[in-house]
């Protein structure tokens, strides 16, 4: 009789890449006391000149002020993206996460000139929506989807409101449309095609 032994899969490329990258970014700053997270890590409005400004347009979602800030928005992340990337397919969640950083990022610079922005944050927010499109079928909208875009939206709409603290509401709010626009164009492409 054969023993079967198990192995370790990688199952989630693009969710691992990223969080091994969103790791890597909190050794680099930790290392170099704070350097990458004001250069590479984070987004600000700067000069246009300043090659380092469209870099950090896209790695802003890789930085984190520190491991409490990392925990919070990885542990989510790696719950629910490998699920999200099974069902979408590894190059759509690329897709999701570089849209989200340019939109968050943008965004931010643009409307939030004398605030630093950095974290995940508007990644998982936007892969929370996402899940949402899981279960949806043709011309149906899963009561779900409401309450999960009624409460995260809500809330984050609320807090910016209300309570002062050095949450980015709006990242948080873009990154939620950006996963539910996306989600909904990825599943109505899906059922145009039967």
């Amino acid at each position: 009789m054969e023993k079967k032994h198990f192995r370790v899969t990688l199952n989630s490329p693009v969710i691992l890449g990223f969080v091994f990258l969103c790791f890597a970014a909190l050794l680099i700053n930790f290392i170099t006391l704070g350097w990458a997270n004001k250069a590479l890590f984070s987004v600000y409005r700067s000069s246009l000149l300043d090659p380092l400004s469209y870099i950090r347009i896209f790695g802003h979602v890789l930085g984190h002020a520190d491991w409490s800030h990392f925990s919070g928005n990885i542990m989510t992340i790696l719950i629910i993206g490998p699920m999200l990337e099974e069902k979408y397919g590894s190059m759509n969640m690329l897709f999701i996460i570089l849209v989200t950083a340019v939109v968050t990022g943008l965004a931010h610079v643009l409307l939030c000139p004398n605030v630093v922005l950095l974290g995940a944050s508007g990644v998982l927010f936007a892969l929370i929506l996402l899940t949402s499109f899981v279960g949806i079928k043709e011309k149906e909208i899963p009561v779900t989807l409401i309450l999960v875009a009624l409460f995260y939206i809500g809330g984050q709409i609320y807090e910016g409101l209300f309570v002062q603290d050095n949450v980015s509401n709006l990242t948080h709010i873009l990154g939620g449309m950006t996963g539910s626009v996306i989600g909904f164009v990825m599943h109505k492409n899906k059922m145009n095609k039967y």
